[in-house]
């Protein structure tokens, strides 16, 4: 239940169903009480974003998924124990990427480990969720993201684990890129291709544990996806693909806080909405360049007749 709303409650108004959703009544009090939330925005606007670049490039959005479940079980566990649950989502999603990146060395056989790690870890949440007694509202917080309740110790978590994936991404973005983009001529450079893909697998297991914490472990795709997919469709540039990336994965993070912080409604469904209604911008985008593009710039069958007559 959102803040605003509560507040609505206590005062014993019926205001409709519009007003029991949306109330921004008292909106400029809440904003004082979300700073670490609209901090943390930043934070996963500036890791998914980055890391959702070579996530594309890679076509690794299944991974993704697949790390998210065994994070979410990771959390779960955590939270059944009574310990840090950052630590254990990081502690999922580590076991997870290190499994994808060492067994999925190729395409077919990363997805078939992916497929098999997802119900696993599914499986295991569900289970670790079910022995919980605790409150309902931990439970749902991480499947669908509690971006409301963020503290200062869960800040610092995110805080540090947000600057080793920044560090680790500025520190091999170049050979990453190269190795990404063509891996077999990369791998003829000297590049360390298998190594870097390793490295790269378990920054995104951090990345994917850092967006769970947040957005939930049912929709972290919105963060790790849909912001760089959205990007490509409009820019192949190496500098401002990364760039676009990451101020569309601001903008549905920290349009997703803003919008929860006035409603019932978890941020995560916002966070996703924002995101894809970015995409479908970027998709008319791409679409209204192409049919602005000349028949000749495209190559008709008369041209290609007259260069063979």
């Amino acid at each position: 239940m959102g803040l605003a709303f509560r507040l609505l409650a206590d005062g014993g108004e019926d205001t409709g169903i519009w007003h029991q959703i949306f109330n921004f009544d008292n909106y400029g009090e809440l904003l004082g009480l979300v700073q670490n939330s609209l901090y943390a925005g930043v934070l996963l606007g500036l890791v998914g974003g980055l890391a959702g670049v070579f996530v594309i490039m890679r076509d690794l959005p299944f991974a993704v998924h697949g790390i998210s479940e065994l994070s979410f079980a990771g959390a779960s566990a955590a939270l059944l124990l009574g310990v840090n649950i950052v630590a254990g989502s990081i502690a999922g999603s580590l076991i997870a990427a290190t499994a994808i990146g060492i067994l999925g060395v190729r395409a077919r056989d990363r997805n078939s480990v992916i497929g098999i790690i997802m119900p696993f870890g599914l499986g295991l949440g569900v289970l670790f969720l079910s022995l919980y007694k605790g409150r309902a509202a931990n439970k749902f917080g991480i499947l669908t993201g509690q971006i409301i309740a963020v503290d200062t110790p869960q800040m610092a978590w995110l805080i540090g684990t947000s600057v080793v994936v920044l560090l680790a991404l500025a520190l091999a973005w170049k050979p990453l890129t190269f190795a990404s983009a063509d891996p077999e001529v990369a791998a003829a450079r000297g590049v360390p291709v298998r190594g870097l893909s390793l490295a790269f697998m378990l920054v995104l297991g951090l990345a994917v544990a850092l967006c769970v914490q947040i957005v939930g472990a049912l929709l972290v795709l919105a963060l790790l996806v849909t912001p760089a997919a959205a990007a490509a469709r409009i820019t192949a540039s190496p500098v401002l693909l990364p760039v676009l990336s990451v101020v569309f994965a601001l903008c549905a993070m920290e349009g997703g806080i803003l919008l929860a912080l006035g409603s019932t409604i978890p941020i995560s469904p916002y966070v996703t909405t924002l995101a894809f209604v970015i995409y479908l911008g970027c998709r008319l985008v791409e679409a209204r360049r192409t049919r602005q593009v000349p028949p000749t710039a495209l190559g008709s069958p008369r041209d290609h007749e007259r260069t063979h007559t």
